[in-house]
């Protein structure tokens, strides 16, 4: 709500401050935690986290149930995270996957995986990541592969269950529909996926004209709407028939839960989810 109501230039300005003063707190905060042993080993210090904000935990927990609840997860079964960040997802599947069941996930921010390397794989070795050294403007700018070419690194059918979240909410069309593609390549048949978005249909455009909507997503540029005309990857959304298509057209067939970002009353997560099944 913040980066919505200032103005575009003054976040320019503000932005390098607010961060110096964020890291500084939390860099206190990961001290006393360190000193009075209360680090989970399965949680980064606050200074390595780049991801959304959030209880780090709270919100692995809260989508461990969606999978199970929703996607119908089993603790068997073979799982790919795409864009794995720094293990939030991650940590609290190691206390569900059993019994053969495995996680595979991959991301482009190396100092992410290095950590979950060293402290969830060392703990759980079916619990593997890798880097995808793809390039962004700016998680990854020497990256040497683009993300509308990159082809994951698994063999057709590997999965069982794959998931995204909060990353097509980043990224241009192009990406997007590649990604889709790839998704359903790697995904064993009547397998599923459950992905993160804003999803713009005739409901969330109404609702996005309150000042209670966390985001405007109302600039269509190159396929894609943004809410942030002079940052557009921070927030990206897509048509709701768009989407439905896309995963229709890659042998995929989806259904959409409506989140709560743009000030919804009946919401399942805050952004809209798109579970989708392998035909």
């Amino acid at each position: 709500m913040f980066r919505k109501s200032v103005p575009p230039v003054l976040y320019k300005t503000l932005k390098p401050t607010l961060k110096t003063l964020q890291k500084g707190y939390y860099s206190i905060l990961d001290f006393k935690d360190s000193i009075l042993n209360l680090r989970d080993p399965l949680v980064p210090p606050r200074t390595k986290i780049f991801i959304g904000g959030g209880d780090f935990r709270q919100t692995g927990l809260d989508f461990l149930k969606l999978f199970v609840d929703l996607a119908k997860l089993k603790p068997e079964e073979q799982v790919l995270d795409i864009g794995c960040g720094i293990g939030r997802m991650a940590a609290p599947l190691t206390s569900y996957l059993k019994n053969g069941g495995s996680y595979e996930g991959f991301d482009i921010v190396e100092d992410g995986i290095l950590w979950c390397q060293s402290n969830i794989t060392t703990r759980f070795p079916n619990f593997k990541f890798q880097l995808a050294d793809i390039h962004n403007d700016h998680y990854n700018p020497k990256g040497r592969y683009e993300a509308s070419k990159y082809a994951f690194p698994f063999s057709n059918g590997s999965f069982d269950f794959a998931f995204l979240t909060s990353v097509f909410t980043h990224m241009p069309k192009p990406e997007v529909d590649h990604y889709v593609a790839e998704i359903g390549r790697v995904l064993k048949p009547g397998g599923r996926c459950l992905v993160t978005f804003f999803l713009l249909n005739e409901e969330s455009r109404e609702l996005m004209k309150s000042s209670k909507s966390a985001h405007n997503i109302q600039y269509f540029t190159e396929g894609r709407y943004i809410a942030y005309p002079d940052d557009p990857e921070v927030c990206v959304g897509f048509d709701e028939s768009y989407i439905i298509d896309l995963f229709k057209q890659n042998g995929m067939t989806a259904t959409i839960y409506p989140g709560s970002w743009c000030s919804r009353e009946r919401f399942t997560s805050f952004q809209d989810i798109v579970l989708a099944y392998k035909d």
